[in-house]
């Protein structure tokens, strides 16, 4: 598929707080053409752009056996407030990021775009942190010509779901993120709007290889120019 023919998107986790952003941001884009969005239940959606995918991620890669697309989004992630179920989390954060992964090959993906998160670590006491770190390797492993691991701190934002707690702990974190700096700047609190358009902003980039991105270069990310406003021959 030639870029002159437009892209093609590929991606999971599109009903969660930075994948409906993301999903938002893509079918606005001129540059992709279509975007398959892969969920467990109906996003709900109408687009003429818009493929809702049902599936079940326990069979994700013969479900999306036969597609193609130029670029992979993956927002996939357990719930904060879920992290201490290692179990269900660990299913949600490394076995179907790497399910993903491997359908996103299999269609000849040539960018891969990973929504982690900062302190990923495998040595981190966080099993949820672990199991991050290591669907990074695993990733890196599968050796997309272009891998984007977005790291950001604590996601704010609203939804109609958001619970109490968790909007809490987004009040305090905005509280906190001014006296973060340094080595500390990474941990920031960061809107999910602007993470997805850092990851939009990735997919753009041209970038080969292997690219981390925290708090400054996600923002940076953010405010990549769009193909409407970019010169020809010029490089973003």
């Amino acid at each position: 598929m030639g870029e002159a023919d437009g892209k093609v998107a590929l991606l999971a986790g599109g009903s969660g707080l930075a994948g409906s952003h993301l999903l938002t941001a893509l079918l606005a884009a001129p540059d992709f053409v279509r975007v398959y969005a892969v969920t467990r239940r109906s996003l709900g959606r109408e687009h003429a752009r818009l493929a809702n995918r049902i599936v079940q991620f326990e069979r994700l890669e013969s479900q999306l056996k036969g597609l193609a697309c130029h670029t992979a989004f993956c927002c996939l992630g357990a719930p904060f407030r879920g992290a201490g179920r290692t179990e269900a989390a660990r299913k949600v954060d490394f076995e179907y990021v790497l399910a993903f992964a491997r359908a996103a090959k299999a269609a000849q993906a040539q960018r891969f775009v990973f929504l982690s998160c900062v302190g990923a670590d495998c040595d981190a006491r966080s099993a949820h942190l672990r199991a991050k770190s290591e669907a990074e390797e695993a990733l890196e492993a599968l050796s997309f010509p272009s891998l984007d691991i977005l790291q950001p701190g604590l996601l704010f934002g609203l939804r109609r779901e958001t619970p109490i707690s968790e909007l809490a702990r987004s009040l305090a974190m905005l509280v906190v993120t001014p006296l973060l700096f340094g080595p500390r700047e990474s941990y920031r609190a960061i809107s999910a709007r602007t993470v997805a358009a850092a990851m939009l902003g990735a997919a753009r980039s041209g970038r080969r290889g292997v690219y981390r991105y925290t708090y400054s270069s996600i923002r940076a990310l953010a405010l990549s120019p769009t193909p409407r406003t970019l010169r020809r021959g010029a490089t973003s």
